[in-house]
């Protein structure tokens, strides 16, 4: 296994990096900020032009049919851009619940759209605090109608359609395709602590339900949840990266009793902290990426330790960032705050922190031979 990109990954991660850093500057965050918008609509556009929102569809559905590490490169780029786009929502969450529930009549219908950017979709899975398993769901379908609530579901606001996780007539759990734009859905903004990702909670009366018709639910959102936690890791590390070199040029250029604050040695040992995490969380990343593509059984273990190791290394990039600018750091002016705002966001997406930990735990149990076989 090599934890390195090859030269055409390279290559992309260099085109994402440079056209995210030029068009989603921190100035362009704050006109978004300040117009009420909630996501970068041209940007998105931009992007799906290049053929990124449709890296890792598959070609027969319009898709480019990159693998899971070529996604994760621009996953990575997006973080570490800071970008207000429903990337995560439509294309890591929604296709791919689309790519591997559909049936081939539904992934034709709705996967082109979505590679092409004209539908931005959502993934509808909490209600709330706490997991989302069959029989404590309250959303349920009925001949083909969904009723009850789901929240908080991310890029509502700007999607047209959301794949809805709800439980069936007899207690199981079901996903669905929910078209926004009809009577029986009402959609509520919440106050959002990221004002780059707004959220929003979801009314379902009597709402059209399409149920996907290939893999059943139970199958599908396993793998699902892992490769999205594959996904949030690399644009995790992404985010911590910016921090990092935010700190860091930061103290080089700050001067405290006639010397950089880069030259004293709490701030050298902070950043050596902060880029030792990065490293490893960044290796983890990369071993998860390959999981994904080459190697399913190992997936869950390895997209486990992938997310809690790169929140972790976020959540310590964020913090120390804001530290190492001191007062201004927790300003508006100053730019720190666009990623501790995304990191508190991305680390409660698609489960939090004990959420996954539990994964791992329950993945290496299940790796486990029971005693019969051990005799």
């Amino acid at each position: 296994m090599n934890f390195d990109l090859s030269e055409e990954q390279k290559m992309l991660a260099d085109q994402a990096s440079g056209l995210l850093g030029e068009r989603s500057s921190p100035d362009r965050l704050r006109e978004l900020i300040d117009t009420g918008a909630e996501w970068d609509e041209p940007l998105w556009r931009e992007l799906a032009g290049m053929g990124f929102l449709g890296a890792a569809i598959p070609e027969e559905f319009g898709g480019v049919g990159m693998t899971r590490l070529d996604l994760a490169v621009l996953s990575e780029a997006l973080g570490r851009a800071n970008t207000a786009l429903p990337f995560f929502s439509s294309i890591v969450l929604a296709a791919e619940a689309i790519a591997l529930g559909g049936s081939d009549e539904q992934k034709a219908k709705w996967l082109p759209a979505l590679a092409s950017g004209e539908t931005v979709a959502t993934f509808a899975y909490a209600e709330g605090p706490g997991d989302w398993k069959a029989g404590q769901l309250k959303a349920i379908v009925r001949d083909g109608l969904a009723n009850g609530t789901k929240w908080p579901v991310a890029d509502a606001g700007v999607a047209d359609i959301t794949v809805v996780l709800a439980s069936d007539v007899a207690g199981g759990c079901v996903l669905g395709v929910v078209e926004l734009d009809q009577p029986g859905v009402t959609r509520t903004r919440l106050e959002s602590f990221d004002q780059l990702r707004a959220h929003y909670e979801l009314i379902f009366r009597d709402a059209a339900f399409e149920p996907l018709g290939g893999a059943p639910a139970s199958t599908v959102l396993p793998q699902l949840f892992d490769r999205a936690a594959v996904q949030a890791a690399f644009e995790a590390v992404g985010g911590a990266d910016a921090c990092l070199r935010m700190a860091r040029d930061y103290a080089m250029e700050r001067q405290i009793f006639g010397r950089p604050l880069a030259g004293y040695q709490a701030i050298k040992h902070k950043l050596a902290d902060i880029f030792v995490d990065i490293e490893l969380a960044r290796s983890s990343a990369y071993y998860a990426a390959w999981a994904a593509t080459y190697g399913e059984d190992e997936l869950p273990a390895a997209a486990a330790a992938a997310r809690l190791s790169a929140t972790g290394a976020f959540e310590k990039a964020a913090r120390e960032n804001i530290q190492v600018h001191g007062g201004i750091g927790y300003t508006f002016e100053a730019n720190c705050h666009f990623y501790y705002r995304r990191e508190r966001t991305l680390a409660s997406a698609i489960g939090n922190r004990q959420h996954w930990a539990n994964r791992l735990v329950e993945s290496f149990l299940n790796q486990q031979p029971n005693a019969a076989e051990a005799a």
